[in-house]
């Protein structure tokens, strides 16, 4: 009997040996499991992890932008806020239009009083206009466009107001919406010291862009509307052409260098820079 007991304690003293030695174990033999000793895991299965723990997902990197790409955001928000800081909306507030329509009225020759002088013999409620006066001015989006050689751009300038047209005879308000697209092109020129510029070529309102709409108010004569309208048309576009583009001309000057040499130096090269849509 105790050789019997000897034999079994020989034999797991034995085999606790072979396993901290790492030796392997006959097939078959192995210590027992306990309780707290789970069965062996199939291959590729692991232990779940806890709730709200897991491998950290891996995050594409962001493209890097397109250097060019920004320019000419930087471009057209230099110019607009040139343009607001400028004072902008109250130079076309301040137009006196009434004054520039009323002004010849007597000289045939010239645009507004020959216009002005056909108008008046037929329609006598012209010469009862009070006032005309230009509200609610407006600086919109800015837009860019390069020309296909690549060497000029070209900014459009929309702009947008109202126009309250104060008529006692007629007994009415009438309140008129207008809009109307700047055009102006930049060259990139250098000096005699070999700076480069950004100068202002040509600037005009763009052909047909300009939209002028009755908001309220009704008037017994349509054709008198309509006649105000046409002299509207021939004469606001200049008036506010010769506002914006001086304007427009004195911000380019005062443009930051390093961005007036990085849009120079594309365009000096005939590189776009402006994004296609």
């Amino acid at each position: 009997m105790f050789l019997v007991g000897s034999l079994v304690l020989c034999g797991l003293l034995a085999q606790s040996t072979a396993q901290l030695a790492g030796l392997p174990l006959p097939l078959g033999q192995g210590l027992p499991l306990t309780l707290d000793q789970g069965l062996p895991l199939p291959l590729n299965q692991g232990l779940p992890l806890p709730l709200g723990q897991g491998l950290p997902l891996a995050v594409s990197p962001a493209l890097p932008s397109n250097p060019t790409d920004l320019l000419a955001g930087k471009f057209t928000d230099a110019l607009s806020g040139g343009l607001l800081s400028g004072g902008l909306l109250g130079i076309l507030e301040n137009i006196p239009l009434l004054d520039v329509l009323k002004s010849g009225g007597g000289n045939s020759n010239g645009l507004v009083g020959g216009l002005l002088g056909k108008l008046t013999s037929s329609l006598p409620l012209l010469n009862n206009i009070l006032d005309i006066k230009i509200t609610d001015p407006q600086l919109l989006e800015l837009g860019l466009v390069q020309s296909p050689d690549g060497h000029r751009p070209y900014v459009t300038i929309p702009l947008g107001l109202k126009l309250k047209v104060n008529m006692p005879v007629v007994g009415s308000l009438l309140e008129l919406a207008v809009k109307l697209n700047i055009t102006a092109e930049v060259l990139a020129v250098k000096d005699n010291q070999g700076r480069i510029h950004l100068v202002l070529g040509d600037c005009t309102h763009s052909p047909g862009s300009l939209n002028i709409t009755l908001l309220n108010g009704v008037t017994p004569v349509q054709n008198f509307l309509d006649n105000l309208t046409g002299i509207l048309t021939k004469v606001l576009p200049e008036l506010i052409q010769g506002k914006v583009c001086p304007l427009v001309n004195g911000i380019l000057s005062g443009l930051d260098v390093t961005l007036v040499h990085d849009i120079a130096d594309l365009l000096i090269h005939g590189l776009q820079f402006v994004i296609k849509i």
